[in-house]
């Protein structure tokens, strides 16, 4: 399996095979069943994870208990909540595995460590998280600027399989609207 994310790793850096395969020899690939906790809301995060095999949800609670989803990772996507190593924050977010899931384990206490052994490390890692953010920037600039109905329609588009593999009220909250108002949208559209 981890030659999934030597693939994801090639489309960041001009390393041969063999060097990429170096890199992720070391890095556990580890099994989570449907509904575990990666990460508690308050918890100070200390892993980082790329998805193998299956789904994970993002979400926030607030002081009244209210659920609200940010985003949902799927395959070939990392998942990451920063906190500064100098100033460590406790996360807004709780990640759970809403399938199960084949992930790789990153350990943030190594990070130093590790682009120590592995010098290419740092600017591939650098390249991935500019692009998974500026792929988040647009995404909240869609959000921002669309309807209900718009956003629903994107989501079809970019990622189709969560409308099948993501409990609907769980994917209304992601879009910002209520489970019925997802219902008479997806009735709608057909």
């Amino acid at each position: 399996m981890k030659e999934i994310l030597v693939n994801y790793m090639k489309r960041f850096s001009d390393l041969s095979q063999q060097e990429l395969e170096a890199i992720v020899s070391d890095i556990p690939v580890i099994s989570f069943k449907k509904g575990t906790i990666l990460l508690h809301q308050g918890q100070i995060p200390d892993h980082c994870y790329f998805i193998l095999k299956g789904c994970i949800r993002k979400y926030t609670i607030n002081e009244e208990g209210k659920e609200t989803t940010v985003q949902f990772y799927t395959e070939e996507q990392s998942v990451t909540v920063f906190s500064s190593p100098l100033h460590p924050q406790y996360s807004a977010y709780t990640l759970v595995c809403l399938e199960d899931c084949m992930l790789v384990v990153g350990d943030l206490s190594l990070e130093q460590e590790n682009y120590k052994q592995h010098a290419a490390l740092q600017p591939m890692i650098r390249q991935m998280i500019e692009a998974d953010m500026g792929e988040v920037q647009d995404d909240f600039a869609g959000f921002m600027s669309s309807t209900p109905e718009e956003r629903y329609k994107s989501l079809k588009i970019k990622q189709p399989e969560l409308i099948r593999r993501v409990p609907q009220h769980q994917l209304a909250s992601y879009l910002g609207i209520t489970p019925e108002s997802l219902s008479r949208i997806k009735k709608r559209l057909g």
